[in-house]
């Protein structure tokens, strides 16, 4: 049972609701989730011994006028001369093979894959935003101890990694619970967008500054640096955040009574518990499945630009660490602009009447899946251009952000009251994917870190992005589904009954 807290009105008075006040802060606290889930990826550039492992002070032959019909195996850097060149890195301390830095990145997930169901429902029955406090508080804490623990022992940096991704599983779930509390449906695009545009802005952040201090101040800064700033967010959140607006006291008696009304919520909701989850209506709905299968083949597609874009600008293209971190971060900035700008604009049209909320996530979708695939089979072929390959992966990683108001958004259109579990069960399996792909690119580019290699490479994720657009677009539903309502109590049948995940 919880008592409406009395409202107070906003710290930004008007101009800032409550609403979006928790949208930004939950966008920064997914920022430093990501941020320091991909900062390794960078870090490990300036951590390896290159001349140890020998992989990189090989001869790159090169010829400017061979880039599309006989592809260059590697590339020399963009402002060298034709001819020989010797790829010279300095080296770092550790001497790890490919096989074991693809398992270093691959473990955070081994972390991510066991904690969302019990977080979901932790977030659901108990508190979302204590759920999101303890998963940013690991994250930071891990951060900041993974240079001692990475110099006793590489298995040391395992156990950092895989309790970091504990604590990052209970993201999406936590603030799935958030979103189905404080969004009208008329604003779910544009407020999701909000917050989990945050993930990509937070990889931006994290590549760039990764290679900031990597290059200035050692590979140890990037973990000191990034965890201790990460401390200040933590403080804003227990302050200004809470489950619902009905517990929210920096919030005006309109803004609360509007959120309340427009999910269908009156006073008396708050007082009941959550409702169980049919499990047995969850995995036998149509709807859900097209979500799960678009979530995995999305994120295997998601996780390629994420953590290995930075592995093939070295391998192939030839960047420094610092233009590799320059290229692998552009994208993310007109990301982050693109997809805030679909999502209101979506927002704007169902508002309108213009299309429904299964139209709108399926053109989101297509947008996530079908150019990004075609952006990859551009790179295959696009040779050592290396203006053009760049623009390239920046169209692609751009589009994927409408994924944010498509298939992301989609589990609390067609569930509300169980949105923290249908997210936690679809990213629990397309966790899969941040698994396998470190160690699928390991795989294929052991003693063969060329074009052709990464051709492969990109062609599997292509395939997985045409079986996201054909399943999501045959069988994606925006509308809510029968067994969300199942569990109303007889006095409010005739009224959606809302996330109350958070009230018990």
């Amino acid at each position: 049972m919880v008592k409406e807290i009395p409202a107070r009105g906003t710290i930004c008075g008007k101009c800032l609701p409550a609403r979006y006040i928790l949208a930004v802060l939950g966008s920064i606290g997914m920022a430093i989730i990501y941020g320091l889930k991909v900062n390794l990826s960078v870090a490990m550039v300036a951590m390896l011994n290159h001349t140890a492992i020998g992989n990189d002070n090989v001869n790159l032959s090169y010829n400017k006028n061979d880039n599309f019909a006989k592809p260059v195996e590697k590339c020399q850097p963009p402002d060298g001369d034709t001819g020989n060149y010797i790829a010279i890195l300095e080296d770092g301390p550790f001497d790890w093979s490919g096989p074991l830095q693809g398992t270093l990145l691959s473990c955070y997930f081994w972390g991510y894959l066991i904690s969302q169901i019990p977080g979901a429902r932790i977030a659901e029955h108990f508190s979302a935003k204590w759920v999101m406090l303890t998963a940013v508080a690991i994250n930071v804490f891990c951060t900041i101890l993974t240079p001692i623990f990475t110099k006793l022992h590489y298995v040391g940096l395992i156990f950092m990694r895989v309790l970091e991704g504990i604590g990052g599983g209970v993201t999406f779930p936590a603030m799935h619970c958030m979103i189905a509390a404080w969004s009208p449906p008329n604003e779910r695009s544009v407020m999701s967008t909000i917050i989990y545009v945050g993930t990509s802005f937070g990889t931006a952040v994290s590549i760039l500054m990764a290679g900031f201090l990597s290059d200035h101040l050692g590979w140890e800064s990037i973990f000191y640096v990034m965890g201790g700033l990460s401390c200040i967010w933590m403080i804003l959140w227990i302050i200004f955040v809470q489950d619902n607006p009905s517990q929210q006291r920096f919030i005006t008696a309109e803004e609360r009574e509007m959120i309340n009304g427009s999910l269908g919520q009156s006073k008396e909701d708050t007082k009941e518990g959550h409702p169980p989850t049919p499990w047995k209506q969850v995995l036998t709905s149509i709807p859900f499945w097209a979500i799960l299968i678009a979530h995995c083949c999305s994120n295997w597609g998601w996780y390629m630009f994420l953590i290995e874009v930075p592995f093939y600008m070295k391998q192939v293209l030839a960047l420094n660490v610092t233009s590799n971190a320059m290229a692998s971060a552009m994208p993310y900035f007109p990301l982050l602009i693109f997809s805030i700008v679909l999502g209101k604009i979506l927002d704007t049209l169902k508002a309108k009447e213009k299309i429904t909320t299964t139209a709108a996530r399926k053109i989101s979708t297509t947008i996530a899946s079908a150019i990004p695939m075609l952006c990859l089979l551009i790179l295959c072929y696009i040779g050592c251009r290396h203006t053009w390959a760049v623009a390239i992966m920046t169209i692609g990683i751009i589009s994927m952000g409408a994924m944010f108001s498509g298939f992301l958004s989609n589990h609390i259109d067609i569930a509300p009251n169980f949105a923290g579990t249908l997210v936690a069960l679809t990213n629990t399996v397309a966790t899969l994917p941040g698994i396998i792909v470190p160690i699928f690119v390991g795989f294929i580019t052991k003693g063969n870190q060329t074009i052709a290699a990464w051709r492969i490479i990109f062609f599997v994720t292509i395939v997985l992005f045409v079986i996201e657009f054909v399943v999501y677009m045959i069988f994606g539903s925006g509308e809510e589904q029968p067994w969300n309502k199942k569990n109303q109590t007889n006095d409010s049948e005739n009224t959606p009954l809302r996330s109350k995940q958070n009230n018990s």
